[in-house]
């Protein structure tokens, strides 16, 4: 559904962001991120002069590889059009990452390994939200490839990870009640404390 007529207004700035998942033939994947940033007027900056509307600003990219659980094994970040010369130092640092899985924590993970002056805001947003493209890209095809209509984790008992995240996925819903009536009011279970020793 569009949005309502605007206001008149005049076009300043265009971020696009796009994210692509793929199967490799070796069995891992792999999740490319492109982030762009340009102005639809004449700019400058100290370090790269007048540019004309629609020179890129930020142009950026990952690649990161993951296996089936979504755990980095290889990652590559790359700024073809950045504001500052130095910008592309932030590029080498992203290699903190391998090892890390997209999942509960994933910003904490990011902002531990590259936060603030260890690595860049724009890659850093760019790792963040990969993880929904790698959610998107692995754990449903492979309920569609074995065709399935489940996710990771229901072989234990445990909802799909996405149930409870939102609106739509509330336990206590209508769409729960349809697709996953067996989760129904589900709760995680209650954490257990250890008494302390006196």
């Amino acid at each position: 559904m569009p949005l309502p007529p605007p206001q008149p207004r005049k076009h300043l700035h265009i971020r696009q962001v796009s994210y692509d998942g793929y199967l490799r033939e070796d069995g891992l994947w792999d999740l490319e991120a492109r982030m762009t940033d340009t102005k639809a007027y004449a700019s400058s900056t100290p370090d790269r002069g007048d540019m004309p509307p629609g020179t890129p600003i930020h142009d950026m990219f990952i690649r990161a590889t993951v296996d089936d659980s979504m755990k980095i094994v290889e990652i590559t970040a790359v700024m073809a059009s950045r504001p500052f010369p130095e910008c592309p130092k932030a590029e080498d640092p992203m290699q903190k990452m391998v090892g890390a899985t997209m999942g509960p924590g994933w910003r904490h993970t990011i902002e531990k390994a590259i936060g603030g002056i260890e690595g860049c805001t724009h890659l850093r947003e760019l790792l963040f939200n990969m993880a929904t493209a790698a959610y998107q890209t692995i754990p449903v095809y492979q309920a569609h490839r074995d065709n399935k209509h489940t996710m990771r984790g229901m072989a234990e008992g445990l909802p799909p990870p996405h149930l409870g995240k939102c609106m739509a996925w509330d336990f206590n819903g209508t769409v729960i009640k349809r697709i996953y009536p067996q989760f129904v009011g589900w709760q995680p279970a209650p954490k257990t404390t250890t008494p302390e020793k006196t």
